[in-house]
């Protein structure tokens, strides 16, 4: 039996420019010995056997896929052959990598069993008996380290809405031992978040640290990955399932050093042993002949073409694919994950061959251009309307509202358009450029958060159009995070009203927006 992958995917929704390949001077050989952000060599698709046109269709199928694609990375023998980076997006911003950090909490666990300080086999009641229930079910006697990593604990539904509803009551990890263990550990494959969050706890019993603090030195630094971020729960643990936020170069670091089978610059940081265990199917999944029915590891999922994969909800992706010496790093926010994988499977993987390939120069030129320009698209109207004079710097003053929320200003220039919202905290500032991305500078909250999507401090780009004389649209993208909002801004009169529309919920079908807009008038 099992759950199906896009049941989590619905729950987790209600809860730069592209850098290009290479410089001018390339085709001189200068590329060579170009590092990225954490040191990883650069060189050319063809001198590692890849075709330079295969990744110009895959970029070019992107353009055509109703997906927003925020970067990808692709390393064949441990080199870095392709990269961009779709603006407002840039190499430099951590993103939120939603499941996808699970499989980094999975190689915690690894390192535990290597350094001699747990078992998979261990009992899950023995490692927490002070939190433990006063009569405990055999089922829930029954489970063990490796029933959470495979996702067969045993429960019938993710235990982690239980863990957020009770929170003020009790420890996270408390309610998960609570839960009803409906069938016997091993026998019931089911995609249970609140699973994971339980190894990053056993993390912290066994060492007295969190998930980050434990990696930093065996994980992070030895592979370079530097300015992370990872959510936390009431009781200071990380979220262990989620939140984790790293850079698209990290991303691939990890599944280069699965691809290396646990070893690093000579020096073993997993064991070989872990990494095959950790990437077999040691369960079969949901069911069906889709990527999420191809069996399940220690949190990460096996891939129909027979490699594997860690993944995040709404796209993010770490592709191992060993029989091509090959991974690829992807983040979005994609509304058909399925798709998305298909557009990898279709579009790259015919060009990875064996051996080198003859240069390309013009295809290599090509695809140079097409990485450069890489943009999310902007909604196209007019970047001026009689109302802007009318309604320039006017303070306008707002209904009572769920957000705090009391005044609001525009401040129309030639260049960008700014929207200060003032609130009990003050005043805050989001610019807007004229239908292009204008990044703000500081890393902020967002005002009009949707609940359990946006928890954590972003980058904000956005962009502004007078879809009409009186009809304003502001479009915001969290380039520290994966979604994205848009204020509809309609002045009548004296009066303004400002609709709210999140990314999810314009995409998406099972997400209504639930937010409501604000109402104000000039004051």
């Amino acid at each position: 039996m099992s759950t199906n992958r896009r049941d989590f995917i619905k729950g987790i929704g209600a809860t730069a420019l592209g850098i290009g390949l290479f410089p001018t001077d390339y085709l001189y050989g200068s590329m060579l010995n170009q590092k990225g952000i954490s040191g990883l060599a650069r060189t050319s698709p063809e001198s590692q056997g890849v075709s330079s046109s295969a990744i110009l269709n895959f970029i070019k199928a992107t353009s055509t896929s109703n997906i927003d694609w925020h970067s990808f990375m692709l390393l064949r023998h441990g080199k870095v052959i392709a990269e961009g980076w779709w603006q407002p997006f840039a190499a430099e911003y951590k993103h939120t990598l939603y499941s996808l950090s699970k499989s980094f909490t999975s190689t915690a666990i690894g390192l535990l069993v290597k350094e001699g300080k747990l078992s998979v086999e261990d009992s899950v009641l023995s490692l927490f008996a002070d939190e433990a229930p006063s009569s405990p079910d055999e089922n829930l006697k029954q489970m063990k380290v490796k029933h959470l990593l495979t996702m067969n604990t045993g429960h019938g539904e993710d235990t982690m809405p239980k863990l957020r509803e009770q929170e003020k009551q009790q420890t996270w990890t408390k309610t998960f031992l609570s839960q009803p263990v409906a069938f016997q550990p091993g026998t019931h494959f089911l995609y249970n978040t609140g699973a994971t969050y339980m190894l990053g706890a056993i993390v912290h019993k066994k060492t007295g640290q969190t998930l980050t603090q434990y990696l930093e030195p065996r994980l992070f630094q030895p592979l370079g990955i530097k300015n992370y971020d990872w959510e936390v729960s009431p009781q200071g643990l990380n979220t262990a399932g989620y939140g984790l936020r790293v850079k698209t170069e990290d991303i691939a670091l990890l599944g280069q050093l699965y691809l290396q089978k646990g070893k690093w610059n000579g020096k073993e940081i997993l064991t070989e042993s872990w990494v095959e265990d950790a990437t077999k199917a040691q369960t079969t999944s949901q069911a069906g002949d889709g990527d999420w029915s191809q069996g399940y590891g220690y949190q990460f999922w096996r891939c129909k073409p027979g490699f594997y994969r860690g993944d995040g909800a709404f796209g993010q992706y770490c592709f191992v694919m060993p029989q091509y010496d090959a991974v690829l790093a992807v983040t979005s926010e994609s509304w058909d994950m399925q798709k998305s994988m298909n557009v990898v499977y279709e579009h790259l993987l015919p060009g990875i061959k064996d051996g080198k390939l003859n240069e390309d120069a013009t295809t290599l030129t090509e695809l140079k251009k097409e990485l450069g320009s890489l943009k999310l698209s902007v909604p196209i109207g007019n970047v001026q309307s009689p109302s802007a004079a009318k309604w320039n710097k006017k303070v306008i003053q707002l209904e009572k509202n769920e957000y705090g929320a009391t005044q609001l200003q525009f401040d129309f220039t030639k260049d960008a358009c700014s929207l200060t919202i003032k609130t009990a905290s003050g005043p805050h500032t989001i610019k807007f450029g004229w239908q292009n991305w204008l990044v703000n500078k500081d890393s902020v909250p967002y005002i009009f958060s949707v609940a359990g999507r946006n928890p954590v401090p972003s980058k904000i780009a956005g962009t502004a159009t007078w879809i009409n004389d009186t009809t304003l649209q502001l479009n915001l993208r969290f380039v520290e995070a994966i979604h994205g909002d848009k204020l509809t801004c309609v002045f009548d009169g004296g009066n303004v009203s400002v609709a709210l529309l999140n990314s999810v919920a314009e995409n998406a079908k099972n997400s209504p927006e639930k937010r409501v807009g604000l109402m104000g008038k000039v004051s």
